[in-house]
């Protein structure tokens, strides 16, 4: 399988790395419409580079790892030639190009995947099996702020990945949204608080924040009979259940700490990839779970107040 990578970013130098050590593919090109950057990057992995995906050879597959705006005009020449697709989050920039881009694929029976990676994280994939009802949801997604960034806010950078979460582990429909937020050092905002409800009653609390010295990434998930605590960053869980039907104290809570298995999450999302190309899967993460996540984020800003 011959796979073309666009984009030799931060991200994207993770992905060139993790593509070029897999003996299961061909990486075939590099791509990036920086000459210096695309020439470094051929010369150290001894790969054809261009700036562009037209001047490139055609792939069976390619990794999209470009700023959000050229998602869609990359992704739609690259599935029109017959190239499955994975591309990173944000899917698009707008929902038109999402619905495009999603029956672009289905009319050509094409992989198309969105990078929503905290999907393949080991503490949220060991967790999982525990979560059967959540009925108050808290997510924490707080870092330094990366001028890389300046130019979308932390809902559409940081947030969106907990609402990818949300809507996987909720998997109902969103009844109303409140949303607050505030521009601190850059001319979007770079702290906000969304409260989401969903219509089967659970309601959801999400923090976002590029104003801190402190990195955390947090969700915790209450149902009726017990509380599920992971950190994304630590890769834990730890799930709090009741031992008898009336707590008295800490002593009548036990305390779970399923295993949670090591790997490489981004190796793991792309090989996920590869193997849905590979054997005609449909991916964990679709072009229409992104479309959502997006369409969620894009209601967020229509109610958002700033400060």
């Amino acid at each position: 399988m011959k796979i073309l990578l666009a984009g030799l970013g931060q991200l994207g130098q993770h992905h060139a790395r993790i593509l070029a050590k897999n003996p299961t593919v061909e990486l075939c090109a590099l791509v990036d419409s920086d000459t210096a950057v695309a020439a470094a990057f051929g010369k150290k992995y001894g790969l054809p580079h261009f700036t562009s995906i037209a001047d490139a050879p055609r792939p069976d597959a390619a990794v999209l790892v470009t700023p959000t705006p050229s998602h869609y005009p990359l992704a739609k020449k690259l599935l029109a030639s017959g190239a499955h697709c994975f591309v990173e989050k944000p899917f698009t920039s707008t929902l038109d190009e999402a619905d495009e881009l999603i029956e672009l694929a289905q009319r050509k029976n094409l992989v198309l995947q969105v990078g929503h990676i905290e999907r393949f994280n080991p503490a949220i994939v060991a967790a999982k099996p525990f979560i059967k009802n959540p009925i108050f949801v808290e997510a924490n997604r707080i870092g330094p702020f990366s001028p890389r960034v300046a130019h979308i806010g932390v809902i559409m950078d940081l947030m969106i990945h907990d609402i990818d979460i949300l809507l996987y582990l909720v998997g109902e429909k969103v009844k109303d949204i409140e949303a607050y937020g505030a521009r601190v050092l850059s001319d979007h905002e770079d702290m906000a608080k969304v409260r989401i409800r969903f219509e089967g009653g659970c309601v959801c609390d999400l923090s976002g924040s590029r104003v801190s010295l402190e990195k955390q990434r947090k969700i915790r998930i209450f149902q009726p009979s017990n509380y599920v605590s992971i950190d994304y960053a630590a890769r834990s869980v730890k799930i709090y259940s009741k031992r008898v039907p009336e707590p008295k104290s800490f002593l009548d809570i036990s305390v779970l700490k399923p295993e949670v298995p090591v790997y490489d999450q981004l190796e793991k999302e792309l090989e996920h990839f590869i193997e849905c190309v590979r054997h005609g899967k449909t991916p964990a993460v679709t072009g229409e779970h992104g479309r959502d996540a997006l369409e969620l984020v894009r209601e967020i800003y229509k109610i958002i107040r700033l400060q």
